[in-house]
């Protein structure tokens, strides 16, 4: 069992004062401190594929306007140009806000949808996180390191034709609220990003092959009912590495532990079984 705490509510005041506080620290991260972020982007592709996957551009959510869904693809097919064939050497770090940039209307960003403690609201750039999440997931499956990513605090729409396990995905607000991960291997990485009719599209790609696949995994998934009146949900994402030579399974990993507060009833079937 799992305590989780009410929701705390802040003032309006108080949540722009804590952005404005937290944006300027990840700008004086940025640019007075020793990382060195990916920034070259390239035509030339690397040999190898590590890893690809798609997500569905446009699904109807219940109690959200498509054309708030259509925004977001515009959105996204901006993002992208900042970050499509980005090369991430060795000791580089990946920054997806760093490449993005701020979402304005000046650079031709809609308002689309963004999720503000558990609710759907409208935003200029609204819908990247669906870029965060095949970000994080692709890297999942490859060798690079994760060295910040935030889960989301509430689960908001039910589990309707999920295909990866709960909680997997990573939220994003510009800029401090970020993605990243560093090439802690001796060989180069790209990214590729891209839209098609229907699909995000995005892929891994590296220089040699790489020895290992990988497998996550959800485990210890639980929904509870906590005292102050809510549902809560809860798991763990593992990843599993392989030996491609004879798929034995060489380590486990816990990824993260997520802890959500469901913004929606769970399905209680009070039958006996």
């Amino acid at each position: 069992m799992y305590n989780t705490p009410k929701p705390i509510y802040r003032s309006p005041l108080r949540t722009w004062l804590g952005k404005r506080y937290f944006t300027l620290k990840r700008y004086l991260k940025w640019y007075g401190g020793k990382t060195k972020f990916a920034k070259k982007q390239t035509k030339e592709i690397l040999p190898t594929k590590v890893f690809e996957h798609q997500s569905i551009l446009l699904r109807q959510l219940k109690d959200v306007d498509m054309h708030l869904q259509h925004s977001k693809v515009q959105n996204l097919k901006i993002a992208s140009k900042n970050l499509h064939n980005l090369i991430i050497q060795p000791n580089e770090v990946f920054s997806f806000w760093y490449r993005v940039g701020r979402t304005t209307k000046r650079k031709g960003y809609q308002t689309g949808m963004m999720l503000h403690n558990g609710k759907v609201v409208k935003g200029t750039g609204g819908g990247l996180c669906q870029m965060g999440n095949l970000i994080f997931w692709m890297a999942l499956h490859t060798p690079l390191t994760v060295v910040e990513r935030w889960r989301h605090s509430y689960d908001v729409f039910p589990d309707s034709n999920r295909t990866l396990p709960f909680g997997s995905g990573a939220t994003l607000s510009y800029n401090y609220i970020d993605l990243q991960l560093k090439n802690e291997t001796n060989q180069p990485f790209q990214l590729q990003i891209w839209l098609s009719e229907k699909y995000l599209h995005g892929a891994f790609l590296t220089q040699n092959k790489i020895p290992h696949f990988y497998k996550i995994v959800e485990k210890n998934h639980l929904i509870q009912g906590e005292a102050w009146g809510g549902y809560t949900r809860h798991n763990q994402i593992i990843r599993q590495v392989f030996n491609k030579k004879n798929n034995a399974l060489l380590t486990e990993e816990l990824v993260t532990e997520n802890h959500a507060i469901m913004m929606y009833q769970p399905f209680l079937d009070g039958r006996c079984t």
